[in-house]
């Protein structure tokens, strides 16, 4: 549902552009995307998304308050840096994340098979869901991060913001299907997936793009991970 909803966003804002740059064309009235703070929209928007898909995390937060901050700035004359303000903003985003990850579930649903932990046990097309409590999160915000799991893995949300993630599944258990939620503005994440697992990617690219590199041949009744990503000006490599 919540991939659907970023969908109709995502195509809401390019039919305002196309019906808004051919009126321009036809002389029906005056519409430019060069407004003042218009580059800030390559930040809030994708980070918007983000949230709508998969709930507050602290990187599409952080970018969502850092664009809005550099986005008003260009209309509120304030007498301060605001380049200054995205460290504390930050840190104050991840230390409410700390405060409050207790207090909060996150529900993912994927198309998939049921499964036990025997194996498959019959088909299932429509809506499978999964509720994690120990879901994890990585972003990188002007700066890099390495993750490399070797435990249970249920999935996650991955945020590169003028940075770069890169993640390592390869040692990862996985005893289900699982959802990599990923936003890469301005950035890159690499995702080292196991061998032998399904892949099934869902990307909304804005000059950008996911490229598998992987060369996986999935094993019969072997479990799917769903990549769910927003790339815009950035990519996203699965290797």
């Amino acid at each position: 549902m919540r991939n659907k909803l970023a969908n109709v966003v995502w195509g809401i804002v390019l039919v305002v552009l196309g019906v808004g740059i051919a009126g321009d064309v036809m002389g029906l009235w005056y519409f430019t995307v060069f407004f003042p703070g218009w580059w800030t929209m390559f930040i809030i928007i994708p980070c918007l998304l983000s949230i709508i898909r998969s709930g507050i995390s602290v990187g599409a937060t952080s970018g969502l308050i850092i664009g809005g901050m550099l986005f008003a700035s260009e209309y509120v004359r304030i007498d301060i840096d605001m380049w200054r303000l995205i460290v504390p903003v930050i840190l104050i985003v991840i230390g409410l994340k700390i405060i409050f990850q207790g207090a909060t579930r996150k529900t993912v649903k994927v198309e998939s098979n049921v499964f036990t932990e025997g194996g498959p046990q019959g088909q299932n097309f429509g809506q499978t869901e999964f509720t994690y409590t120990n879901r994890q999160e990585y972003s990188s915000v002007f700066a890099s991060n390495n993750i490399k799991i070797t435990e249970h893995f249920v999935g996650t949300n991955l945020n590169a913001i003028f940075g770069s993630v890169v993640i390592d599944l390869r040692d990862a258990q996985i005893s289900s299907d699982v959802e990599i939620s990923a936003t890469a503005v301005f950035g890159g994440i690499d995702i080292y997936i196991p061998k032998g697992v399904n892949l099934k990617i869902n990307n909304i690219p804005i000059f950008g793009g996911v490229s598998n590199k992987s060369n996986n041949s999935p094993e019969p009744g072997a479990y799917t991970i769903y990549l769910n990503s927003t790339t815009m000006f950035g990519g996203i490599d699965v290797k």
